[in-house]
């Protein structure tokens, strides 16, 4: 059984920052935890834009706070997102989210994240070790 807190988590290697400062991630579950995804508590700045690919992932995305719009960029699509919405990337859709004001989301990836990953512009999510 594992138990944490998000409390314990901030501030760690768990714990990471775009570098654009746009959002921060909170990495609760991981690859290492050996139970087949990763589950994360994500934090979006409001009046900020944010593209995100996952070439390597699917990611299902429940929005608890916050509002803003979430664009399908390959299928040219809009969304209006509030608390309760939730989103499936089930198709590697390159994707923008515009938040109007601060947005907390709970994120599911299958297969699970390895550790401090961002994603780049070209979708590759970089596979590393686990910290020893």
């Amino acid at each position: 059984m594992i138990v944490r807190t998000t409390e314990e988590i901030t501030g760690t290697d768990r714990d990471v920052t775009s570098e654009d400062g746009n959002w921060t991630s909170k990495r609760i579950v991981l690859a290492g935890d050996k139970v087949g995804f990763s589950f994360h508590e994500t934090t979006i700045q409001a009046a900020t834009v944010n593209e995100f690919h996952y070439a390597n992932h699917i990611e299902a995305v429940w929005l608890v706070e916050g509002e803003g719009t979430l664009q399908d960029l390959d299928n040219d699509v809009e969304y209006e997102l509030g608390p309760g919405s939730m989103y499936l990337l089930n198709g590697h859709e390159r994707h923008r989210v515009l938040p109007r004001t601060k947005m907390r989301m709970l994120c599911v990836f299958n297969p699970p994240v390895t550790g401090r990953e961002v994603h780049d512009e070209n979708g590759v999510y970089p596979l590393i070790e686990e910290p020893a």
